[in-house]
């Protein structure tokens, strides 16, 4: 079994990346025993890094090869009857795909990985599979059947008390709601995504959802409205290093102020 899983944020909505802590095999007085199944474990876990490592470099090839990474770990974690682990790396191996445009692939990952969570018991993985699902159809312009992946990883974020993933799909469902026009309804999930990401230091999804709702002020004509989220937005992202976010709402910024009238001004932002 992993210790535990933290997950982080990719991409303008969400998608979910996992970092494995080693097992800490409990051992009597003396040397730990090694069984076939620890061994399994550990060979798995050495490899998973390799994978992870690979996809941490970006490239398609590198993404690639660290999904014949995490294949072999997967086969490993069956092999000891680590179904936690396994459910985990079967996600890691959706996001991949994903990421590679290879959404109905990332789909058959994700529906391995669910019933396997369920059977664990882990909430949180459960909701992390949900939000994915999610994603992919958000992003296959499956509006409705997003909100409905969206609504089944909430509640069990909530149940598990992971404030992180539920500041996630919050702001994915408000994202969601956004695209389908309903402006006053995507602004009430930022409004309850924001004081989250706050809560749990996240700024880096404080910025992102910051900038989120200073679009929607934008949309509905509300430009000072706007300048003031896409300024509250800036700074965060400048201090988390995050220079695409920052680059996003300098743009966001200068396009404000470009429908202001004030043209030299909106210059000095693109």
């Amino acid at each position: 079994m992993f210790d535990r899983a933290q997950w982080f944020l990719a991409g303008m909505s969400i998608a979910l990346a996992l970092q494995l802590s080693p097992p800490v095999a409990a051992a009597p007085l003396g040397k730990p025993a090694q069984t076939a199944q620890t061994t399994s474990i550990d060979a798995a876990n050495k490899v998973f890094q390799e994978g992870l490592k690979l996809y941490q470099q970006g490239t398609v090839e590198a993404k690639k090869g660290a999904i014949a990474k995490y294949e072999e770990a997967l086969k490993l974690y069956r092999e000891a009857g680590d179904r936690s682990e396994e459910a985990a790396t079967l996600n890691y191996i959706g996001l991949v795909y994903s990421e590679l445009g290879e959404k109905p692939k990332a789909l058959e990952y994700y529906n391995q990985s669910l019933p396997l969570s369920r059977a664990t018991g882990a909430l949180s993985i459960e909701a992390v599979t949900l939000n994915n699902i999610g994603l992919v159809y958000s992003e296959l312009g499956e509006k409705p059947k997003a909100l409905e992946y969206y609504n089944q990883s909430l509640p069990l974020s909530r149940a598990a008390g992971d404030r992180s993933q539920e500041a996630l799909t919050l702001n994915n469902i408000g994202l969601v709601y956004s695209e389908l026009g309903e402006k006053q309804k995507a602004l009430e999930y930022y409004s309850q995504s924001l004081p989250l990401s706050r809560a749990v230091g996240d700024r880096r999804r404080e910025a992102l959802t910051l900038n989120n709702i200073g679009l929607v002020y934008s949309e509905l004509g509300e430009k000072q409205k706007a300048l003031e989220y896409y300024s509250q937005s800036l700074p965060l992202s400048r201090a988390v290093g995050d220079r695409r976010r920052e680059a996003l709402t300098l743009n966001n910024i200068g396009l404000v102020y470009s429908e202001l009238g004030e043209k030299q001004k909106a210059l000095e932002y693109y």
